[in-house]
């Protein structure tokens, strides 16, 4: 008579019922900290480029050679694949996943927290993280672009390394790269997990696998060098601190204090903890420290940047809370609730000056041009392409990569011969194949501004003229007969 296994039906049930009682209350405070998100069409010129990129490729555009960026695919083949179901005219399906993206992130953190120190941990976890998941400038925090869904990535590969499915944790990273590059921080937590569970035979070879196929798919799909081009070899410029040092600081130190001023309830039971005790969790530090290092790369600081922070800054401070008095914990998650409380309200009620410039620039473009015309905006809101509803001249969207302008950066290393490398060639190509039906120059003094750009002054002298201003961009227009 064959033996029945016995179901550890006490385990299943406890699961069952940890997660039957957390996840409405995490998904419930997901949905509440991304309501700001929804109030704007726009957060940021992320969000515009990432939605022009979708109707280029959707007209038929390959990308990185008819459509480019300095960043991965991932998330433009998302933009794409939404617009294509729900159609073109409003990102809120995007921020919808985005909401999705945080609660994912949630859920991976409690269950790892769980796994580590027990039930109240992973509640902590998931419940810390949200609150601190939108204590950045909102423009950053609400906006669904390459962080917010860089976050479930790296919190995969963790869970599933430190569950020892390398292959899995392997491909977590590469989705997490395949997002944004800085993505890619998260292997070095991953692989001192391999190392810590002497695993590193048989399981380098999984994760090794795991990273390299859908890179190498990604780069296949589209142009292979192309996509080495765009993604890894062709920023140098754009990385370089030069140029910008006084800005750049000015944004590391106000946006560290802005992040460091939402994390307060982690970052006290952090040093508290760590002043009783000196041991830890050597993964979740290297984890920190790798996506400090990526929020670097690049010298620009950008607030987006701290969100890859969040996800380690709030097991840290669950695990602190384990050997810290139980009112610690209420402590910690009351003095975050409060903080979220003041960056919803700013996001809800804080002005967007740049979003109104960029409408009136859109409604100007819609009234002089066809809906069939191409249209070129020389500036750094590629969103008015989007708006506007119209297509642009060029596959430059924004003056940044064609002269290294980026905001903040000063005037020293802005300039055609700072442009990506053989970008001006292809420019002059396209502005000759299809003429703009109307140029808007959107510079307002800044360094890109035409009279320091001769190859954008050459175009305008050659059949523009000057027909108008709006809220400080001047408009040309084609001279009949030219």
């Amino acid at each position: 008579m064959l033996a029945v296994p016995l179901v550890p039906t006490r385990s299943v049930t406890t699961r069952t019922a940890f997660w039957g009682r957390l996840l409405p209350v995490l998904a419930a405070l997901a949905c509440l900290t991304r309501i700001p998100s929804f109030v704007r069409p726009l957060w940021n010129p992320d969000e515009g480029y990432l939605a022009v990129q979708a109707r280029l490729l959707a007209e038929g555009g390959r990308l990185y050679e008819t459509v480019v960026d300095r960043k991965p695919p991932l998330l433009p083949w998302l933009y794409e694949a939404v617009f294509a179901v729900c159609g073109q005219g409003s990102l809120a399906p995007l921020r919808a996943l985005a909401v999705l993206a945080q609660l994912l992130t949630a859920v991976l953190l409690a269950s790892l927290a769980r796994r580590r120190w027990g039930d109240r941990a992973g509640r902590t976890a998931g419940v810390l993280y949200l609150l601190v998941s939108v204590g950045l400038n909102p423009e950053d925090a609400q906006a669904a672009t390459f962080e917010v869904f860089i976050l479930p990535c790296t919190a995969a590969a963790v869970w599933c390394a430190d569950r020892g499915r390398w292959g899995a944790a392997g491909a977590a990273v590469a989705a997490a790269f395949l997002t944004k590059q800085t993505g890619g921080a998260v292997l070095l937590p991953v692989v001192w997990l391999l190392h810590r569970q002497g695993a590193a035979r048989a399981g380098a070879g999984r994760l090794a696998a795991g990273f390299a196929v859908p890179v190498l798919g990604a780069a296949l799909a589209t142009d292979p060098a192309g996509f080495l081009f765009w993604t890894v070899t062709g920023s140098a410029a754009y990385a370089s601190f030069t140029g910008s040092e006084f800005h750049a600081l000015v944004r590391a130190t106000a946006n560290t204090a802005i992040l460091a001023g939402a994390a307060t309830g982690l970052l006290m039971p952090i040093a508290r903890a760590r002043r009783i005790a000196r041991g830890g969790s050597a993964d979740l530090w290297l984890w920190l420290a790798s996506s400090a290092v990526a929020v670097c790369l690049g010298f620009h600081f950008f607030g987006h940047y701290y969100l890859q922070l969040t996800a380690p800054l709030a097991l840290l401070a669950t695990e602190a809370l384990q050997i810290l008095p139980a009112q610690r914990c209420v402590s910690a998650v009351l003095t975050s609730a409060c903080c979220c409380t003041l960056f919803l309200t700013w996001g809800l009620l804080a002005p967007r000056p740049e979003l109104l410039h960029v409408q009136r620039i859109a409604s100007a473009l819609e009234q002089r041009t066809a809906p069939s015309d191409r249209v070129l905006v020389w500036g750094i809101h590629p969103e008015t392409y989007w708006l506007a509803d119209r297509m642009p001249a060029t596959r430059y969207l924004t003056a940044g990569l064609l002269t290294n302008y980026s905001g903040g950066r000063d005037g020293t290393q802005v300039g055609e011969k700072y442009a990506v490398a053989g970008t001006w060639p292809v420019f002059r190509r396209e502005m000759g194949a299809h003429r703009p039906a109307l140029v808007v120059d959107d510079s307002r003094g800044k360094p890109y501004a035409p009279g320091r750009v001769p190859g954008l002054r050459r175009l305008l002298a050659a059949g523009y003229e000057e027909v108008g201003t709006v809220d400080g961009a001047v408009l040309y227009a084609r001279v009949p007969g030219e």
